[in-house]
């Protein structure tokens, strides 16, 4: 019985583990995040060269946006080859971000 009462309680609390909502990030005002390549530069499984943002550390594919608007992406500071800054607005769906707005900040004299 002893054992029977252990796994059960085991089991309920993976069970609501599983169970907890996760909050939905969501961007109504513009808001300043890095963007790049999640492949080339985050570290992201993907099949191809694929546009992310970083948000409170972790990374989401972005939706909305074409990473070829953005520029070269094999250029020296293009999204393949270094983390850059972009104004965003939009919200994390299904873990991945959908943008409704998104504007590549440039990059300014070194």
């Amino acid at each position: 019985m002893k054992h029977r009462l252990s796994f059960l309680v085991l089991s309920t609390a993976l069970l609501m583990g599983g169970c907890a909502s996760t909050p939905v990030a969501s961007l109504s005002t513009s808001t300043v995040v890095e963007a790049a390549c999640g492949e080339c530069i985050f570290g992201m499984k993907g099949s191809d060269c694929d546009l992310a943002v970083r948000l409170d550390g972790r990374s989401y594919f972005v939706d909305g946006v074409n990473m070829d608007s953005l520029g070269d992406a094999h250029a020296k500071d293009g999204m393949c080859k270094a983390i850059r800054k972009a104004r965003v607005t939009g919200q994390v769906k299904e873990d991945r971000f959908v943008a409704t707005s998104f504007e590549l900040i440039p990059i300014g004299p070194r």
